[in-house]
């Protein structure tokens, strides 16, 4: 009688005492399923969360607000500039200049608000001159400067020039008029000019699905989740990383969509059918086209330092000068400002600074700087984990192209709302989302199929995620954009 021993039995003594693979249970043994083994494994069954909250949400719920809307598009209007300054060009022949766009590239031409007998200032590289207006026809403006200096010598033919409105000046007796032999009011009244903008809203949409099965399968890792969940049911993590994914791709498409461009393409068929517009404006791309973009200054990385702030105070200084401010930015930059407001200090070189004020010797020493003051503009700020994440835009390849942070200015604007139908205070971001009646699209999600309370046949769970939103980006002009 012989006996043949199993070729995968556990039967041979170690010549020594020692960890050895053999005496662990292989989880992965398709053969015997791990449990040919008689030795019991020390299971460190609580899942290690070695990325710390992997969730970028919270930038828009700092800044802005939420508010609901019934329709398919927003429209806001903003104030125009209270001064006439506009770009123009001087001619060759007289003392005549050409009015283009005003100097934020709006279309003015014809429709410029400069008048006969105003007093205007006349600027070029290297010349200024100041000046009345004499004869207005169109885009043609006739000067006479004040110091008889003669426009083409002083600026030349065919130069860029800025014209800025600072006053007037009449004679004795004289109306408002271009003929001073007459007493009639031919002259026009300037009207206040406002801004509209639009943005639509996007649907989002994400899914999970598990079968009924497998909804009562136990699993031997205790799962947990950021927002709370835990146990050993592997499909309960699957949904809530489902959820809180989609929770993220809220707020990034609100940072990064840009609107599509409709005619004929591809995209036009594929999300709303031809002709029909698609894509929303997202923060990125409306500050881009809006706003200020600061690139830092040349042969420093990262690139900032004082020089760099007191440009963008000066830009600010053209815009609403918005008091306070907040600076949402990426790793290097955060600390490249650390450095840059520690050499501010004295003792920021070669020196210490205890000893003063209990700043004891043996006190740990706080190298970060949450804020500061510039000027008459306040700075806070805070790390944005969106652009150092290696799974978002932390991990992209594009390094010329990078955004280094936001400038964000805190407070409310004050625009009428065209669906409202009146002046609001809002802040200057604010997302709004479809609901109405019976149906709000803020953040649907229902569960659909057999398992728990039974809607279908089907054996299965799933679970659905919607959202219908967009972001209204008012006053763009006071954001600036890191790159």
């Amino acid at each position: 009688m012989a006996i043949n021993p199993g070729a995968n039995l556990n039967d041979a003594a170690l010549p020594q005492k020692q960890a050895a693979a053999s005496n662990y249970i292989d989880f992965a043994d398709a053969t015997n399923a791990g449990w040919g083994q008689q030795y019991l494994p020390d299971l460190m069954e609580k899942e290690a969360e070695v990325f710390g909250n992997r969730t970028i949400s919270g930038f828009l719920s700092q800044v802005g607000a939420e508010e609901a809307m019934s329709s398919d598009q927003v429209v806001w209007s903003e104030q125009g500039r209270l001064h006439l300054s506009y770009n123009a060009t001087t001619h060759g022949s007289n003392e005549t200049i050409e009015i283009g766009n005003d100097i934020d590239g709006n279309t003015a031409g014809a429709n410029h608000g400069i008048r006969v007998n105003d007093a205007v200032l006349i600027s070029s590289v290297g010349a200024t001159i100041k000046a009345v207006v004499t004869a207005v026809s169109g885009v043609t403006v006739t000067i006479a400067a004040y110091d008889a200096v003669d426009l083409q010598t002083s600026i030349g033919a065919s130069k860029a020039v800025i014209v800025l409105v600072y006053g007037s000046e009449y004679g004795k007796g004289q109306s408002y008029n271009t003929d001073t032999s007459t007493t009639s009011d031919t002259r026009t009244s300037n009207e206040p000019q406002f801004k509209t903008y639009t943005n639509k809203p996007i649907i989002l949409k994400d899914y999970y699905e598990i079968n009924g099965s497998d909804t009562s399968q136990i699993g031997w890792v205790e799962v947990s989740g950021e927002d709370g969940t835990g146990g050993y049911l592997w499909y309960v993590k699957a949904a809530s990383e489902t959820r809180m994914r989609f929770a993220d791709y809220l707020e990034m498409s609100m940072l990064e969509s840009i609107s599509g461009t409709t005619g004929g393409t591809a995209l036009d068929d594929f999300i709303n059918g031809a002709g029909e517009a698609y894509g929303t404006q997202g923060l990125f791309d409306a500050i881009e086209k809006r706003g200020n973009i600061t690139t830092g200054v040349t042969g420093v990385t990262p690139s900032i330092d004082l020089a760099e702030f007191d440009a963008i105070l000066a830009e600010f200084d053209k815009q609403g000068a918005i008091e306070e401010n907040m600076l949402f930015l990426d790793r290097n930059t955060s600390l490249a400002m650390d450095d840059m407001l520690a050499s501010m200090n004295s003792y920021g070189s070669g020196g210490t600074s205890y000893g003063v004020f209990g700043n004891a010797e043996d006190m740990a020493l706080n190298l970060g700087f949450a804020g500061f003051r510039r000027g008459s503009y306040d700075f806070y700020k805070t790390d944005f984990r969106y652009l150092n994440d290696r799974g978002t835009r932390g991990g992209l390849l594009d390094t010329v192209n990078a955004i280094r942070g936001l400038i964000i200015p805190a407070g409310t604007s004050t625009v009428y709302d065209g669906m409202m139908g009146r002046n609001m205070k809002r802040p200057f971001l604010h997302v709004r989302y479809r609901a109405g009646g019976m149906d709000d699209r803020r953040m649907k999600s229902w569960i659909t199929g057999s398992v728990g309370a039974a809607t279908t046949a089907l054996d299965a769970m799933q679970m659905h995620l919607l959202s219908e939103r967009c972001l209204v980006t008012q006053g763009a002009n006071n954001f600036m954009i890191m790159k």
